[in-house]
């Protein structure tokens, strides 16, 4: 199945004609489909309306330099933010670590958005495209800030997706533009970076999101296509009943699987249940690489991912949490 990207500010004729097809399962937002609230209002409402079917609409909205809407919206600061706080005074990062989730959720919640793919949960140690997307590098401050994050996000009536599975954190390359081998020993690997994913699902996390990286020492495919990966150790050793999704296939990391169907049939056979294709020039021959004879079945796996109805939380307390985390920006 696909949660795919598209273009601009509103949907085009081709575009839903996408949300039409049985293997799409969602869109993915991104800031160029993004201009102010009601737009995007509008917008989300489109989608569903083209789709006629249920439909997830996401985006990536973890803060600092990772938040695709921001005009209208409050500024959340990156989650090393938050870490640097929980070092000095552990309560009140946990304090943060909800405020940060609870807010970014009921923002988005507001507009009829499903879900952001959140928590980053990956170790803080000096990867390109992490920095300081990650809470720490040290292992159990990273746990205790996830499961923090996962618990606030669900009261706030959103399912959290812990990324980038096993871990992104301590392999320096930037899988966006490079391939990435990670190769240290399985026991390391297991011990510390599988550590908060451990954390997260044990807080009720519904979604983990994989790594377009290469850990040699337990298999020689990306994790992201790895039945090993997938089958073995997060579904079998660490007992993950959620849904499982893929990176963007449009990385150059996932280009060693080969061209865009291969992509597809690469992720799905080793047990993602939904692959991403975020750029729109990928979605033809993403859709047209699908076997949708087990949609029904995979949308039973994902459906836990649809928006809910949260607690919300009182005007004050929204207040006084922008506040506190304005702070941090």
């Amino acid at each position: 199945m696909l949660l795919i990207g598209i273009e601009g500010t509103a949907l085009r004729t081709a575009e839903a004609q996408w949300l039409r097809h049985p293997g799409v399962v969602g869109v993915v937002l991104f800031r160029r489909n993004y201009a102010e609230p009601e737009q995007l209002r509008e917008l989300v409402s489109e989608l569903r309306g083209a789709a006629g079917a249920p439909l997830l609409v996401a985006v990536d909205q973890e803060g600092g330099r990772v938040q695709r809407f921001i005009e209208g919206f409050a500024r959340l600061p990156a989650l090393a933010r938050i870490g640097e706080v929980y070092r000095l005074q552990p309560q009140q990062g946990l304090q943060l670590a909800a405020a940060h989730a609870q807010l970014m959720a009921a923002e988005l919640r507001a507009l009829d958005i499903d879900l952001s793919f959140a928590p980053v949960v990956d170790l803080g140690r000096g990867n390109r495209a992490i920095g300081d997307r990650a809470f720490a590098a040290e292992v159990e401050q990273v746990c205790a800030l996830t499961a923090a994050y996962v618990q606030a996000m669900a009261a706030a009536g959103m399912a959290a997706t812990l990324k980038h599975f096993p871990g992104h954190g301590s392999v320096l390359e930037d899988t966006h533009v490079d391939l990435a081998v990670d190769p240290r020993p399985a026991a390391q690997i297991e011990a510390e970076d599988l550590a908060p994913f451990r954390a997260g699902i044990a807080a009720g996390a519904a979604a983990v999101m994989m790594a377009h990286v290469v850990y040699p020492a337990v298999c020689e495919q990306p994790a992201g296509y790895s039945k090993v990966w997938i089958d073995d150790w997060l579904r079998v050793r660490m007992g993950f009943r959620g849904a499982v999704l893929s990176d963007d296939i449009g990385m150059a990391a996932a280009r060693t699987a080969g061209g865009v169907a291969a992509r597809v049939h690469a992720h799905l056979q080793a047990g993602c249940d939904a692959v991403l294709a975020c750029h729109p020039e990928l979605v033809d021959a993403a859709l047209a690489a699908l076997d949708i004879s087990n949609a029904t079945a995979v949308w039973q796996r994902l459906a836990v991912l649809q928006g809910r109805v949260g607690q919300g939380l009182a005007p004050a307390l929204l207040a006084q949490a922008r506040a506190n985390l304005a702070a941090l920006v």
